[in-house]
């Protein structure tokens, strides 16, 4: 039962998580102030502590951890790469255009690491087209 709610606290985060990253890319785009509010700045922050402890515990629930499960070491090399693409998309791109290639970037990792997620297969949504080269 712990397990349940857990989980649900997770998928609550990462998607919180998710839609606070494309919100300050819409701050940033449109140049608003707002992005250097004190609350928009640590927002994240929170929110991903959150979700990296959730992270964490489902982890220990179920027994099933990165460099042991393929699945999860892919999770754990895409977030890297997300985090490192946010960054760029957010503060060290050199301009809006160049920011907006990594923000695209960040998007589409996020994305295939939810869909790593749930297949649980490190290819995710491509691991059915696999079988049929093999």
């Amino acid at each position: 039962m712990l397990y349940v709610y857990v989980k649900q606290f997770h998928v609550f985060s990462v998607l919180s998580s998710i839609v606070l990253f494309m919100f300050r890319g819409g701050l940033m785009f449109s140049g608003s102030r707002l992005l250097f509010h004190p609350l928009v700045k640590i927002a994240p922050h929170v929110v991903d502590t959150l979700l990296l402890t959730s992270a964490l515990w489902l982890m220990s629930l179920v027994h099933q951890y990165p460099f042991v499960h393929d699945w999860l070491t892919v999770k754990v090399v895409l977030l890297v790469l997300y985090i490192v693409l946010g960054s760029f998309a957010l503060k060290r791109g050199r301009n809006k255009f160049q920011r907006g290639l990594f923000f695209a970037g960040a998007l589409l990792v996020v994305f295939f690491m939810l869909s790593v997620a749930r297949t649980h297969q490190p290819l995710g949504i491509f691991s059915g087209w696999a079988g049929q080269f093999s």
